[in-house]
């Protein structure tokens, strides 16, 4: 399975109101493993940015001036997403941006996002998941451990690399790879695997002399006032 886990950075929320796409960022997953491949490019928008959009990705008017406009780069996006699975958080909206795109450029006016390619929501899916929870990319890099501490602001590529952590956690892990020297069955390149991460291990305070005689001190006062003290080993309730 060939997917693409894509993202875009906007001048505003709404195509409706002349809003346009200003980056793409794709990253490509081939059977469950990335690949390296990727499809990034900033666009002109041929309009104003608001500022409320420049405060979320931090990208000016002034940055994209010498940009190429979306009909210039349109095909060769076509053909990079064309026939695989796009996986896009809260996809509505990215998908809806680049329909609006495709209509409105000469050579990909019948293009439509859904008839070239599937796409899979994880807000759907990690609200199906997780219930009750946050599901923003944030709020799930913490619950996967995945460090974004380098995401000051939003980022067409690198949130779509972020994504294709997050996805592949949620949904198992990557695959193997099958090396031809390495003897590996196919049953080992199908097998799947959780992405190893480092994890920080907590430092072990221990109680000085002082804090332990305060400690049993305390644990006398609840004895005597006829409370159970399960830290105690002579305690006859402890187990």
């Amino acid at each position: 399975m060939r997917q693409i886990v894509l993202d875009t950075e906007t001048t505003g929320i709404d195509p409706k109101e002349g809003h346009r796409i200003i980056e793409i960022g794709c990253v490509e997953v081939v059977n469950r493993k990335l690949t390296g491949n990727h499809f990034h490019v900033y666009i002109n928008p041929g309009r104003q940015i608001e500022q409320e959009a420049i405060e979320v990705h931090g990208i000016t008017n002034e940055f994209l001036q010498d940009k190429p406009i979306f009909a210039d780069v349109a095909q060769d996006f076509v053909n990079f997403i064309r026939g695989a699975q796009l996986v896009i958080h809260n996809a509505p909206f990215d998908v809806g941006f680049m329909d609006h795109e495709f209509a409105m450029n000469a050579s990909t006016s019948s293009v439509v996002t859904k008839n070239m390619c599937d796409v899979l929501d994880t807000l759907v899916l990690a609200r199906q998941m997780h219930p009750g929870q946050k599901n923003n990319l944030d709020a799930l890099c913490k619950r996967y451990g995945i460090d974004n501490s380098h995401r000051e602001l939003h980022g067409a590529l690198l949130d779509a690399e972020i994504l294709a952590d997050v996805y592949l956690l949620m949904t198992g892990g990557q695959t193997k790879l099958k090396l031809a020297s390495s003897g590996s069955t196919d049953a080992d390149a199908n097998a799947v695997r959780p992405i190893q991460r480092t994890i920080n291990k907590l430092k072990v305070i221990k109680a000085t002399a002082d804090e332990l005689q305060q400690h049993e001190a305390r644990l006398d006062i609840v004895q005597n006032a006829g409370g159970t003290c399960l830290w105690r080993a002579d305690n006859s309730d402890a187990s």
